[in-house]
C-alpha cells in the first residue's frame, strides 16, 4: 500500500505538519529544517493576523495559507519518498546535503521555490478569474508580515556569523537589504504570476506552471552559483559558521 502524502485542512494543522518537519530535521541533522522554521514562524504570524482582523477576509486567508503550505508539505514528502516535486523544490532540497551552502542560501532557496512558484498558484486557486483582484490587499498584508521577520532573521545570522555584527555597521545592514530585497522581488513576481494564472483553465494552468518552474529553477542556480567572488565569500562564510545544524535550527526557532 502506497504512502499518502500528508495534507493540512486548517492553519493549525499546517503548523503541526511544519513542526513535524522541523523535528525530523533535528533528528536527522538536516539543513532542510532551516526554511521549515522560517516558514512555520510566518504561518504563526498569519494565524495571529487572522485572529486580530488584519486581513479583509479571514476565512479566505486561512484557505490561502492552507493551499500554500500544502504545496510545500507535498514537495517535502515527495522528495523524501523518492517521488518528483517541482523542479525548483527538487533543486532546493538537493542542496540540503551540500556542505558549502550557507544558512542564508538555504533560506533563499526555499523562499525562491515557495514564494515565486507556490504562492502564485495558491492565490490563483483561492481567487480564480476576476476574484484575484479582490485578493491583492490581503496578499500585500502577507508581504508586510514577511518583511517584519527580516530583522529576526538578521539576529539569527549574526549569531551564526559573530563578525557579521561588525560587517553590518560597515555595510549599513547589507544582509537585511539582501533578504528583504530578495523577498520583495519574489513577492512582486508572485503577484504578477498569480494574476496571469487566475483566468486560465486547468490545462493552461499546468502548462504555465511548468514554464514558471523552469524559470524559478534558474534563479536557484544564481543563488548557489553567483560567480567567482560571491561564491568565494560564501565559502569563507561557510567555514566560519558557528554551531551544528541542530544548534542553528534551535537558534532560528528561538529568535525569529
Amino acid at each position: 500500500m502506497s504512502q499518502q502524502i500528508p495534507q493540512a485542512k486548517t492553519i493549525d494543522e499546517v503548523i503541526l505538519h511544519l513542526n513535524i518537519i522541523i523535528d525530523a530535521a533535528l533528528t536527522e541533522k538536516s539543513t532542510m529544517g532551516y526554511f521549515a522554521v522560517l516558514y512555520c514562524k510566518v504561518t504563526e504570524k498569519v494565524k495571529e493576523g487572522i485572529a486580530n482582523g488584519m486581513f479583509q477576509n479571514g476565512p479566505r486567508m486561512e484557505q490561502l495559507d492552507v493551499i500554500f503550505a500544502n504545496r510545500y508539505i507535498a514537495a517535502y514528502y515527495e522528495y523524501k519518498w523518492g517521488l518528483k516535486p517541482s523542479t525548483s523544490w527538487q533543486v532546493a532540497f538537493e542542496y540540503a546535503t551540500d556542505f558549502w551552502i550557507v544558512l542564508l542560501q538555504h533560506l533563499l532557496l526555499g523562499m525562491n521555490a515557495h514564494i515565486n512558484l507556490d504562492l502564485s498558484i495558491a492565490a490563483a486557486q483561492v481567487a480564480p478569474g476576476d476574484k484575484i483582484q479582490d485578493l491583492e490587499a490581503d496578499f500585500n498584508m502577507i508581504n508586510h508580515i514577511l518583511s517584519s521577520l527580516v530583522g529576526n532573521v538578521e539576529t539569527a545570522l549574526s549569531d551564526v556569523w559573530p563578525f557579521l555584527k561588525w560587517i553590518l555597521k560597515k555595510t549599513r545592514h547589507v544582509d537585511t537589504f539582501l533578504i528583504d530585497f530578495s523577498m520583495q522581488e519574489a513577492r512582486n513576481g508572485a503577484w504578477k504570476f498569480a494574476v496571469q494564472l487566475a483566468p486560465l483553465d486547468t490545462s493552461q494552468l499546468q502548462e504555465q506552471i511548468v514554464i514558471r518552474d523552469q524559470k524559478i529553477t534558474k534563479i536557484a542556480d544564481l543563488i548557489t552559483n553567483a560567480g567567482f567572488i560571491p561564491s568565494l565569500i560564501f565559502k569563507v562564510l561557510r567555514l566560519l559558521e558557528i554551531g551544528s545544524i541542530k544548534s542553528k535550527i534551535d537558534k532560528l526557532r528561538s529568535v525569529i
